[in-house]
């Protein structure tokens, strides 16, 4: 009799599952699979068997790490797993190095890469440190999975030598969840938040760090000022440059036009009563905040980088910016206040696009897909073994 059919997904931190995963463990649920999860946190996730939680850090340096592949291997010799698809730059690393007994046994071994940390733009560190890794651990990866087109082709460019490189529209957002909201719904929902209805709300929902660069998005409202009165920057989030974004917003004279609305559970809400979404980070994989956004019918300014870029289309459904520059942002931020007619084209355009290449639906087609390669190729190994 064969193994009992298990998978083991694993990342730095159970959050991860919880916001991006839980579709594609229900579905390996309906499949009769058993699904363990391994990851720091002890969160309890939904359509998990059995849950672990390792002290995996954040930073490839931290000696905890070596603690957390000592017992990581130890779950994948006692479970025989036959798949393990890991997840973050760290979990990918431990989870892979802890499999290569397993894998040579049959076990199939996938990695999605949520954005590579080398890419066009990243620090010259990111280079010297992940690239020599990834492309290391490639060769013991069944299937590399990639989320931008960017990756992808690096991926094979650079001879990565995973047995199958795949590329697929990062993790999905649910358009029956994320969708605009009806005229007269939007206002009351203003007022309800303590908006009026003529407020031009922008927003962003991001960690305040180096890489999401919220002063830019703050300058540009200082640019726009005068001309857009009754505009309104949003943040949802929290994070290290939060107090330093505050006091550059009471600098340039924009505080009382600057939200600092904390850690949300609410973004779909939010969305909802905004006119356009704003993004200004220096480098993303394929971000669910945008698509988030796109699904509600919000057009979207944003800096330019390899996850904007697969997601927003200059003019259709709304604009990139180049070089980092506030005065460019804020011409685009005046464009769209003043002309809700191309707000409401654009929004429906982005919205049409998550439809039709970037909903939850279309994601577990493209996953269960490879999935199910995988599924058989690991039963005949698993059978061949026995």
């Amino acid at each position: 009799m064969g193994a009992k059919k298990r998978i083991l997904l694993c990342a730095t931190v159970d959050y991860h599952f919880n916001a991006f995963h839980l579709p594609y463990m229900k579905w390996f649920k309906e499949q009769g699979w058993e699904v363990h999860v391994a990851a720091k946190g002890d969160m309890d996730l939904p359509f998990v068997d059995k849950k672990y939680n390792l002290p995996i850090q954040r930073s490839p340096f931290s000696l905890q790490n070596v603690q957390a592949y000592r017992e990581l291997k130890t779950i994948i010799h006692q479970n025989e797993y036959k798949i393990i698809h890991s997840h973050t730059p760290v979990g990918g690393v431990l989870a892979r190095l802890a499999s290569r007994t397993v894998r040579e046994n049959g076990t199939k071994v996938m990695y999605t890469a949520h954005g590579f940390h080398f890419c066009k733009g990243s620090p010259a560190l990111n280079w010297l440190i992940y690239y020599p890794i990834e492309k290391w651990l490639a060769r013991y990866t069944d299937c590399l999975i990639t989320i931008n087109e960017e990756d992808f082709n690096r991926a094979n460019q650079h001879q990565f030598k995973a047995d199958r490189i795949e590329h697929i529209h990062g993790v999905g957002v649910n358009p029956e969840k994320f969708k605009p909201a009806e005229k007269e719904y939007k206002k009351e929902l203003r007022i309800a938040y303590g908006y009026n209805v003529g407020d031009f709300l922008m927003f962003y929902a991001a960690e305040f760090n180096k890489n999401k660069n919220q002063q830019l998005l703050i300058r540009a409202l200082a640019h726009v000022k005068d001309e857009v009165p009754k505009a309104k920057l949003l943040f949802a989030g929290e994070g290290p440059l939060l107090p330093e974004c505050r006091k550059l917003a009471h600098s340039l004279g924009v505080e009382n036009r600057v939200q600092f609305l904390g850690f949300r559970k609410d973004i779909e809400q939010l969305l909802q009563i905004s006119d356009i979404a704003v993004a200004s980070s220096f480098r993303e994989g394929l971000p669910v905040n945008i698509m988030e956004a796109m699904a509600c019918g919000l057009p979207v300014i944003a800096t330019e980088n390899r996850g904007h870029r697969e997601l927003v289309s200059d003019q259709q459904n709304g604009w990139l910016i180049q070089d980092n520059s506030p005065q460019l942002f804020g011409k685009k931020i005046k464009l769209l206040a003043k002309d809700p007619g191309q707000r409401a084209l654009m929004g429906s355009t982005g919205r049409g696009m998550i439809m039709n290449q970037f909903s939850t639906n279309k994601i577990l087609q493209e996953k269960s897909e490879i999935y199910k390669t995988y599924m058989a190729e690991a039963e005949d190994a698993q059978w061949a073994v026995l």
